[in-house]
C-alpha cells in the first residue's frame, strides 16, 4: 500500500508484498478557544495539529498544522465569518472510517487550506434551511518548492481559488432532516511562462438518516487538476515536453462514494462504505493510475465514554495505464482516546 500507516492506493509491481504498521502518528491534539463576546458577535477560535510532518522517522515524527482558524459568528443574524486553514467548503462529509485518509484519493475529495469563508442560513419554508457558504482560498500543488527555485503553481497564478456551496436542510422520509448540498470550487495553477491549469470541481453531498439506527451519506464530484484536493489518484496535472518546451495539461477525474452507519445500541457502531476514484486514462502517461476503488467495514466498540476500540477490513483495487492492476486486503485497528 501508498504510503503505509495509512491508504491511498496500492502500488504498481508490488503484487504479494506483505507489510505490517504500528504508529502513534494519527494521535490529534489542539485548543479550542471561546470568547470573549461582544454584543451580539461571538467570537471563538481552533488550533489542531497531529504527527503526520514531513520526514522525520517512525518514533520521532513531525508535526502537521491540521486546523488554525478564527470565527465571527452572529447568530442572531445566522451569518457567520471564518479566516485561518480549515477544511473546504466542497464535499464537506466524510466516512466513518478508521483508516486516516477518509477515502481520500479513491472517491472522497476536499483537504484543509487556509481561506477566508462566509456562511449564512436562510429560513426559507416550514422546517427547510438554507445554508450558503463561499470562500477565497488557495490551490497548493503537489510540485511546490521553494528549492532550488520558488516554484509555486497556486500563488503564481496571481489569485485566488473560489469556493462555493448551496446546502438545502429539510424533512422528508426519514427520523432527522435530510441534507443535500451542490458545491463548486475553481482556481489556477500556473506553471513555465504563461501555461496556466484550470482546477474546478462540481459536487453532490447528501445525508440521510433513516432510522434512529441507520444513517447513509455519500458524494460524487466531477472535474479537472484535483490532485491538491484527494482527486485524480493523486495526480493533478502532467508535464508533457515537446519540441523542448514542457506544459502542463489538467487531468480530468470523476468518482464518488458512499457508507451506511449502524448505532443498535449506546456500546457498538458498525459502518460500511465504498469509495472509487476514475482518471481519464486520455490524460495520463504510461504506467499512471487511472482507476482506484475501496471497500470497507468496521466495528468500533466504546469501552467507556471516552475510550473506543476498532478494528475495521478494507479491500482496495489500483488500475495503471498499459500495466496490471494490484488489489490488496487490509486489517487495521484503532485505540482511541477522546478528550
Amino acid at each position: 500500500m501508498y504510503p503505509g500507516d495509512y491508504v491511498l492506493y496500492t502500488r504498481e509491481g508490488r503484487e504479494g508484498d506483505e507489510e505490517f504498521n504500528l504508529t502513534a502518528r494519527q494521535t490529534r491534539l489542539g485548543l479550542k478557544i471561546k470568547g470573549p463576546d461582544t454584543g451580539d458577535m461571538k467570537t471563538s477560535g481552533v488550533v489542531e495539529f497531529d504527527f503526520y510532518g514531513a520526514a522525520g522517522a517512525e518514533n520521532k515524527p513531525n508535526v502537521l498544522l491540521r486546523h488554525a482558524y478564527m470565527t465571527f459568528d452572529w447568530p442572531d443574524s445566522k451569518f457567520s465569518l471564518l479566516a485561518g486553514q480549515t477544511a473546504d467548503v466542497i464535499s464537506p462529509l466524510f466516512p466513518n472510517t478508521l483508516n486516516y485518509t477518509v477515502l481520500w484519493d479513491a472517491g472522497n475529495i476536499g483537504y484543509r487550506h487556509p481561506q477566508v469563508r462566509l456562511t449564512k442560513q436562510l429560513s426559507v419554508g416550514d422546517d427547510m434551511t438554507l445554508e450558503l457558504a463561499g470562500a477565497i482560498s488557495r490551490t497548493i500543488s503537489g510540485v511546490e518548492t521553494l528549492t532550488p527555485v520558488p516554484f509555486t503553481p497556486g500563488a503564481d497564478a496571481g489569485f485566488p481559488t473560489f469556493q462555493g456551496r448551496a446546502g438545502l436542510t429539510f424533512p422528508w422520509f426519514g427520523v432527522k432532516p435530510t441534507t443535500v448540498g451542490v458545491s463548486a470550487h475553481w482556481g489556477q495553477e500556473k506553471y513555465s511562462g504563461s501555461n496556466k491549469v484550470d482546477s474546478w470541481s462540481l459536487n453532490l453531498d447528501v445525508l440521510q438518516p433513516i432510522t434512529s439506527v441507520v444513517a447513509v451519506k455519500g458524494e460524487a464530484y466531477v472535474g479537472q487538476d484535483l490532485g491538491d484536493y484527494f482527486g485524480g489518484i493523486g495526480q493533478g496535472a502532467r508535464a508533457v515536453t515537446a519540441g523542448g518546451t514542457t506544459r502542463y495539461h489538467a487531468i480530468g477525474d470523476a468518482g464518488g462514494w458512499f457508507a451506511v452507519t449502524l448505532t443498535p445500541c449506546e456500546d457498538w457502531s458498525f459502518n460500511i462504505g465504498a469509495g472509487i476514484d476514475d482518471v481519464d486514462n486520455d490524460d495520463v502517461g504510461a504506467d499512471a493510475r487511472t482507476f482506484n476503488r475501496s471497500i470497507f467495514a468496521n466495528a468500533i466498540y466504546a469501552l467507556n465514554k471516552n475510550a473506543d476500540l476498532g478494528v475495521e477490513l478494507s479491500d482496495w483495487r489500483t488500475d495503471f495505464k498499459d500495466a496490471d492492476d494490484v488489489d490488496d486486503v487490509r486489517i487495521q485497528t484503532s485505540f482511541i482516546y477522546k478528550f
